[in-house]
């Protein structure tokens, strides 16, 4: 009993000096310094939001600046010169264009001399004649002489371009004023703003990424990630940042904000900044940045997650060194039983070391033989198993080359459509497992047209309906041969359903959309492609380009987007290229035709 007694003392005596000593120090350290790291990243993270938004007004001003500039020095030319007629001089014309190549995002520069015809200069690509003109008459309406006027931001009906006018009216003579209108685009503008890539509210909420965009001063988004919201000038009126910039009456050059603001029903805790873009006296918008405080500060959350880890790993250290320490060669059988727990977890390369008391250091010898046997025989077992995988993958290929062997020119096509669908496959995330089957399933998906008579199979001219009604009936064939075999149970999707089309109108069961599985779609897609670049007696290969074009035509009725578009992706990688598809000349038929010819091809 005492050494008993001795013993558990000496575990919780061990364990508790260790986790005192170290374990305690550690996590108080820890966690001070990942709290004051996070108020440094709180306070590094609001200046980089104020940063971040008086940079992208900066962006904005200057770009009114640039185009308010260019109209009030034309204005003063024009006004310096106080003759009509130089407006309409060839040479006005001459230096309109050369401002116009100047600068990149000026789609027209517009004047309108009183009494007389306007002269206009225009990007021909972007921007028609009527558009300048229709825009230029909005523009300079009821302008006070001499004053440059920033435009509400419109869209081009024709070009779907996004711009904004910047006009004024100049006296001439002492008459009626001339008026300049430039109209520049603001794609660029909206790039250093908002970036070119599109994503919607709801993904950059969900996702607790930076929003950054842009507000007039009725609250309206006029740039943002998601176009939706800038083209139907969404307000934003509901976020309680946008609220403090509109009521700070534009007088705060820039500022920080955390607020709460709540999205499909979830409050959430926000930090954001916004910063005032002056366009002109009158005319000003809100840039605002904004984020989801915890994703900006997940930083401090891991530092001290990682705070605990190494805390629990420590602990656990201790744990282990008080029960080292305290029962050090007296438990010799507990390795043993480890071992045994080891092997019975599948662990076969575990041992024990037979170096302990004679009687233990044999049952340990012994152990270690029957380990040494156990895992020979899974060694075997497993090669044995990879031969038989070698075997059964053989058999599949040898019976789809005879299959494919029956008609020269089909020879060597289930092989084709087999690595086609892995290439389709691999670009839809599929793991190892499912390629495997999938490259078996499209190994096989012909194998019912060992039943079909070789009249039909080898006809070198086309099908009659007929004859296609028997070549119809091929999958129901291979299903029925390959049913019977147990193994071939997940393969049988692919091989029976690979004609079955999305909208209803394959065979053999009518199966409609999420209705065929995505073996079967992949194999769909992979034998009509593979069947569409090859001659046929009746009809030359198509072309790459060609064929993948009356592919994606027939996505929505007779193939999956999703596939349509992997395989477009492998093609373009260059994975689905070389002896696969053969670069002929184009099929030239009517569409009724090709339809029909499809039907035939790919059956």
């Amino acid at each position: 009993m005492p050494e008993n007694h001795k013993k558990v003392s000496l575990i919780y005596f061990v364990i508790v000096t260790l986790l005192l000593v170290g374990l305690v120090p550690l996590v108080l350290t820890g966690w001070l310094l990942s709290d004051k790291s996070g108020q440094e990243l709180r306070a590094a993270e609001n200046r980089y939001q104020i940063q971040l938004v008086q940079e992208k007004a900066h962006h904005i001003e200057m770009f009114g600046k640039r185009y308010a500039d260019l109209v009030g020095n034309l204005g003063s030319a024009i006004e310096l010169s106080n003759v009509n007629a130089v407006l309409s001089a060839p040479q006005t014309e001459v230096k309109l264009g050369s401002i116009l190549k100047e600068n990149p995002d000026l789609l027209a520069l517009y004047i309108k001399p009183p009494n007389s015809e306007s002269l206009s200069v225009f990007r021909a690509e972007a921007i028609t004649r009527d558009d300048v003109e229709k825009i230029a008459a909005d523009a300079t309406f009821g302008l006070p002489n001499g004053k440059v006027d920033a435009g509400e931001m419109q869209t081009i009906a024709s070009s779907g371009e996004r711009i904004m006018t910047f006009s004024s009216g100049i006296p001439v003579g002492g008459g009626e004023p001339a008026k300049i209108v430039a109209i520049a685009s603001l794609r660029d503008v909206t790039r250093k703003t908002v970036g070119y890539a599109s994503a919607k509210n709801e993904n950059l909420w969900r996702s607790g990424l930076p929003i950054i965009f842009v507000v007039d001063n009725q609250g309206n988004a006029i740039f943002h990630p998601d176009k939706t919201l800038s083209a139907t000038n969404e307000s934003m009126n509901d976020l309680k940042i946008v609220q403090e910039w509109r009521e700070s009456g534009s007088q705060v050059e820039s500022a920080l904000v955390p607020f709460r603001a709540a999205f499909e029903g979830t409050n959430h805790e926000m930090i954001g900044a916004y910063s005032t873009a002056r366009i002109s006296a009158d005319k000003s918008f809100g840039v605002i940045t904004m984020q989801d405080e915890r994703t900006a500060l997940a930083s401090v959350g891991e530092m001290r997650a990682q705070t605990w880890t190494i805390s629990l790993l420590f602990a656990i250290f201790a744990l282990v060194a008080g029960y080292l320490l305290s029962r050090m060669m007296t438990q010799p059988l507990l390795h043993l039983v480890t071992a045994a727990k080891r092997i019975a977890d599948g662990d076969f390369s575990s041992r024990v070391d037979a170096r302990n008391i004679t009687e233990i250091g044999t049952l340990g010898a012994s152990f270690n033989v029957m380990t040494d046997k156990i895992e020979e025989q899974i060694a075997n077992l497993a090669k044995a198993a990879a031969e038989n995988r070698e075997l059964f993958v053989g058999t599949v290929k040898a019976l789809a080359a005879a299959i494919d062997g029956k008609d020269k020119y089909t020879r060597g096509h289930s092989e084709r459509v087999a690595r086609i669908s892995v290439a389709i496959g691999k670009r839809l995330g599929m793991g190892e497992q499912e390629l495997d089957t999938l490259r078996m399933s499209a190994l096989l998906h012909d194998v019912g047209k060992i039943a079909i008579d070789d009249s039909i199979l080898k006809k070198p001219a086309a099908l009659t309906d007929a004859e296609f009604d028997i070549m119809k009936t091929h999958p129901q064939a291979g299903y029925k041969i390959m049913s019977q075999i147990p193994a071939m149970k997940e393969f049988l999707p692919g091989m029976y359903m690979h004609h079955e089309m999305i909208n209803g109108k394959g065979y053999p069961q009518g199966l409609t959309g999420d209705q065929i599985p995505l073996q079967a779609k992949i194999v769909s897609v992979a034998d009509t492609f593979d069947a569409m670049t090859i001659d046929r007696p009746y009809s030359k290969g198509m072309d790459l380009p060609t064929s993948l074009e009356r592919i994606r035509s027939f996505v929505g009725t007779r193939y999956d987007h999703d596939v349509v578009e992997a395989l477009v992706a492998a093609c373009e990688a260059g994975e689905v290229a070389n002896g696969i598809v053969r670069q002929l000349a184009a099929i030239k038929a009517s569409a009724e035709q090709d339809t029909k010819t499809l039907d035939r091809l790919v059956a």
